[in-house]
């Protein structure tokens, strides 16, 4: 692909982004940025979700991931449905009795400034972890797309890449993300179907059933081909210490749901767009039932790429994430890699500037109490917030960078598990408990413990625990350690009490 086409196409892309971004912030205000002035149809919510919860890291990790674990990641979806069901009958009712702009107000009301504090700042840290490794992803394939190219560094791509998604998210926030994630969904779906057509044209298959052409010679079907390989293994069971193992992956796929999304500001911003209730859980199982669809076709694509590239004799990247850009950019044509780029650019996108609007959201509400400001004075720190925020983000992409030899997908959901569990434990706590805990800094205390204890776990599992090996449940882990050391903390106040009383 020449690097005039990539530019063109991205120059075309952005300036169909920022038109939206003029016509949804006309006239913005604080409750526009933060709330979108509670007026999202909630289909397109539904929609743009899709795009934004999978993100370039599914867009290309996933599908590199099939070789080693085949398509034993569905395991992990049907978790995910489960968990979203969790969210609709449950977190969001929550959420919208209490008419909150970010939900961890709710640990304020339930623990006090500490939790409040606490649980935003885990949220923060989480989220910023999430954003650069998925950012990181797509700064590296328009490296080897376009920047290598100009001889242009990678801190320069990168703070390219910022800069354009807070070019057109400072004003309208996430009314205008809405519309953008659903703009960028479709482009994302479109290059994963497109991919996967001309993939299976390349190999002389059809897509999904068999035929015979008019010379009477049959064609095996993509989809056929795919069902008789090994690749195509969804369950593992027999072996529970396996990090794979089906109830292992279901309940991690379940809680990661739960923590990701259901605690995360960022996903849950846009739900609470919705104009009410009602409309926000139809959203939410609409878009989880979707969502499975859409990850059984990122498996096959990948299925597809390993298929491809044995057929050609090419050899597998070390890193398989870089699996598709390479047969996208070297082996599939110009059209072929133009609508990779485009669907890698909208999951990207979709997910890192939703990202940077509710890290924005967050710091004000929960931190700098902005809602209690003038709007001006409001409006001018929301402002700065929001720039130091996308400064934030491009340091820790040029970081990760600098240390990254694993699988992309893989490590984000390590590191959710060590900075999503004490939200899991927190909001779990105060929700299922009634039980106060005065000395509101031991929260904090108990919040840094649980992950540390997890990691020493989690480095020391095969040895201590007769080979098992940890795997996303470590996030359950993380988040029953929290609830546990609450709940301790929660007897040692009521004894401060009593002998208070005694006295």
């Amino acid at each position: 692909m020449s690097v005039a086409l990539v530019a063109s196409l991205l120059l075309g892309y952005f300036a169909v982004l920022f038109l939206i971004s003029r016509l949804t912030a006309k006239d913005s205000s604080n409750d526009t940025f933060f709330r979108g002035n509670r007026e999202s149809p909630w289909y397109l919510v539904a929609f743009g979700m899709i795009g934004a919860s999978l993100s370039g890291v599914t867009f290309i990790s996933i599908p590199g991931w099939v070789e080693s674990q085949h398509f034993s990641y569905l395991q992990m979806v049907l978790g995910y449905t489960a968990g979203y069901l969790v969210i609709a009958l449950i977190l969001l009712p929550l959420y919208y009795s209490m008419h909150l702009t970010s939900i961890y107000s709710y640990l304020g009301d339930r623990f006090g400034e500490w939790g409040h504090k606490t649980g935003a700042g885990f949220f923060l840290l989480s989220r910023v972890i999430g954003a650069s490794f998925r950012m990181y992803l797509v700064v590296q394939v328009l490296q080897l797309f376009i920047f290598d190219d100009l001889n242009i560094p990678f801190g320069v791509t990168t703070a390219l890449s910022i800069l354009l998604i807070w070019v057109y998210t400072f004003r309208g926030g996430i009314k205008t993300v809405v519309w953008t994630d659903t703009l960028q969904t479709l482009f994302m779906l479109l290059s994963l179907g497109i991919t996967i057509y001309i993939i299976a044209q390349n190999m002389g298959l059809n897509v999904m059933f068999p035929s015979t052409d008019s010379t009477g010679n049959s064609q095996s079907s993509l989809f056929h081909v795919i069902a008789d390989s090994d690749i195509s293994k969804v369950f593992v069971f027999g072996n529970w210490r396996a990090d794979n193992y089906f109830w292992k992956h279901f309940f991690s796929g379940m809680f990661i749901t739960i923590a990701m999304t259901g605690l995360d500001q960022d996903m849950m911003q846009k739900n609470l767009t919705c104009r009410n209730l009602g409309e926000a859980k139809k959203n939410m199982l609409w878009f989880s039932l979707v969502l499975v669809i859409v990850n059984l076709f990122f498996l096959v694509l990948g299925a597809s790429l390993f298929l491809y590239a044995d057929a050609v004799g090419m050899s597998i990247p070390e890193k398989t994430d870089l699996l598709f850009p390479t047969i996208a950019k070297s082996h599939i044509g110009i059209f072929a890699g133009s609508i990779f780029l485009l669907g890698l650019i909208a999951a990207a996108y979709s997910s890192a500037d939703s990202a940077l609007t509710s890290l924005t959201t967050s710091f004000c509400v929960d931190f700098l109490d902005i809602e209690n400001k003038h709007p001006d004075t409001a409006k001018r720190t929301r402002l700065f917030v929001h720039i130091a925020f996308s400064a934030l983000l491009v340091t820790v992409i040029l970081v990760f960078n600098e240390i990254n030899n694993k699988s992309v997908i893989s490590d984000l959901f390590k590191a959710a598990g060590y900075t999503y569990g004490p939200l899991l434990g927190l909001f779990s706590f105060g929700m299922f408990t009634k039980r106060k805990i005065p000395h509101e800094e031991l929260i904090l205390v108990v919040c840094l413990i649980s992950p540390a204890i997890c990691y020493f776990l989690n480095a020391n599992a095969e040895e201590w625990m007769n080979g098992y090996k940890f795997g996303f449940e470590l996030l359950i882990l993380n988040g029953l350690l929290t609830f546990l050391g609450l709940l301790a903390i929660s007897e040692i106040s009521k004894y401060d009490e009593s002998d208070i009383l005694d006295s």
